[in-house]
């Protein structure tokens, strides 16, 4: 049996990512998701490919993990001048 491959049109590529519609169609004119143009009018996109180009399902643990910056304060730093 073919496997069928779906494509979305913007507004279901918006609604699934929840943004708007322009906000689809500027990053595909930036080149920052894959498109299918088949006439001027007619785009079409697939999910998978464009959720690899904005690397959703990548998770962002280096970051998280980073330590804190020397340059932030803690809790006990603001209210250390309250203690007395």
């Amino acid at each position: 049996m073919e496997k069928r491959t779906e494509f979305l049109t913007a507004k279901q590529l918006a609604e699934l990512l929840q943004v708007s519609e322009a906000t689809i169609h500027r990053l595909r004119r930036r080149g920052r998701i894959p498109a299918i143009v088949l006439t001027k009018r007619l785009i079409r996109f697939h999910l998978r490919d464009v959720k690899a180009a904005l690397g959703c399902g990548r998770g962002r643990a280096a970051e998280e993990e980073e330590p804190p910056s020397a340059e932030q304060l803690s809790f006990d730093d603001v209210f250390a001048g309250f203690r007395n």
